[in-house]
């Protein structure tokens, strides 16, 4: 029977231990300065997908990912070390590219919200082709009359 509830709860405890055994195992100093996103387990608790960002340009995130690939085996040995589950669940770590997708989002949206600044400026200064108003006009009904 699946457990929604005891997956989420693994999956907390699996980052906090990743991010622990990150600092214990790995003692690469190129390793860059590497944050835990998010952590997904499978239902049947059997696999778990490790979504990361690296502070830092290119270079040092292709280098971080290959650090962190090399010592995966290292990294869910301790895992499984810390658990007290029967199976260890298969690791994965994923780049995550959330925070540069959001940002670039961002920087669209201020764009836009400046065209939009620019467009209602050019619309409020408009003014007709021919001079004068070329379309019929509702007629006002004076109330007072």
């Amino acid at each position: 029977m699946v457990d929604a509830a005891r997956a989420r709860r693994l999956a907390e405890r699996i980052k906090v231990l990743v991010a622990v055994a990150l600092e214990k195992v790995v003692k690469d100093p190129d390793l860059g300065f590497v944050t835990l996103t998010d952590v997904r387990v499978t239902p049947d608790l059997s696999h778990a997908k490790i979504f990361y960002t690296v502070f830092g340009d290119a270079a040092q995130k292709t280098k971080s990912a290959e650090i962190i690939e090399r010592h995966r085996g290292k990294i869910r040995g301790e895992v499984g070390h810390q658990l007290s589950i029967r199976l260890t669940p298969t690791i994965e770590f994923i780049s995550d590219e959330v925070p540069e997708t959001a940002a670039h989002m961002n920087d669209l949206l201020a764009q836009a919200r400046q065209r939009d600044a620019e467009l209602a400026k050019l619309a409020k200064e408009a003014e007709f082709a021919a001079g004068e108003n070329p379309y019929k006009e509702p007629k006002v009904i004076d109330e007072g009359e």
